[in-house]
C-alpha cells in the first residue's frame, strides 16, 4: 500500500505549500513566526528523504490494524477484560494493606520490635541488635524512667514528628 502512493511529489507539494505560508507568516508577523513556519513546512520532505515517512506508516497502518482487531474480536475484549481485573486487584489489595498496616501500627519494623515484646526475646536478653546474643548479665534493652516533665512533652512531640519537624 505504501509503494501506491507518490510519496516524493506529496511531500514536495506539503513543503512548497508550507513554504508559502511561512513567506506570508514572514512578512505578517515577522522573522520569529516565519522561521517557526518555515520549520515546520520543512519536515515532510525531511520524513520522506530519511525513511521516517514509510516508518510512521508502517507504525500507523500496526496501530489501525489492532485497534479494528480490538473493536471486533470477542476475545480481545475478555483479555482486556481480565488486565481490568488486575488492575482493580493490585487497588483494591493496596488499599487492604495499607489499612492492615495502620491497625498494626506502621512499618515492619516496629511489628517486629512489637513482635520480640511479645515473645519476650528483647526482654529476657535472648538476641541483641541484628541478631547477635547479647552479653550476659546485661539485658538488650535497658528501660529508662521518664520523668514527668518528659511526659508532659510526649503529645507535643508525637505531633511534631507526624508533621515533619525535628
Amino acid at each position: 500500500m505504501f509503494e501506491q502512493i507518490p510519496w516524493m511529489a506529496l511531500c514536495a507539494g506539503l513543503t512548497i505549500a508550507g513554504l508559502v505560508l511561512s513567506f506570508l507568516a514572514f512578512r505578517r508577523r515577522g522573522a520569529a513566526a516565519g522561521m517557526r513556519a518555515a520549520a515546520w513546512a520543512l519536515l515532510p520532505v525531511a520524513a520522506y528523504l530519511t525513511g521516517a515517512l514509510q516508518a510512521l506508516w508502517t507504525i500507523g497502518a500496526t496501530v489501525v490494524g489492532f485497534v479494528t482487531s480490538l473493536v471486533l474480536n470477542p476475545l480481545v475484549w475478555a483479555g482486556v477484560a481480565v488486565a481490568g481485573l488486575s488492575v482493580v486487584l493490585f487497588v483494591v489489595s493496596g488499599v487492604m494493606r495499607g489499612r492492615v498496616l495502620a491497625r498494626e501500627g506502621g512499618s515492619r519494623k516496629g511489628r517486629k520490635a512489637r513482635r520480640e515484646e511479645v515473645t519476650g526475646q528483647a526482654a529476657t536478653g535472648q538476641e541483641g541488635a541484628a541478631g547477635r546474643p547479647a552479653q550476659p548479665g546485661k539485658p538488650a534493652v535497658e528501660a529508662t524512667p521518664k520523668r514527668k516533665s518528659d511526659e508532659d512533652f510526649s503529645d507535643i512531640e508525637d505531633i511534631l514528628r507526624r508533621r515533619g519537624i525535628k
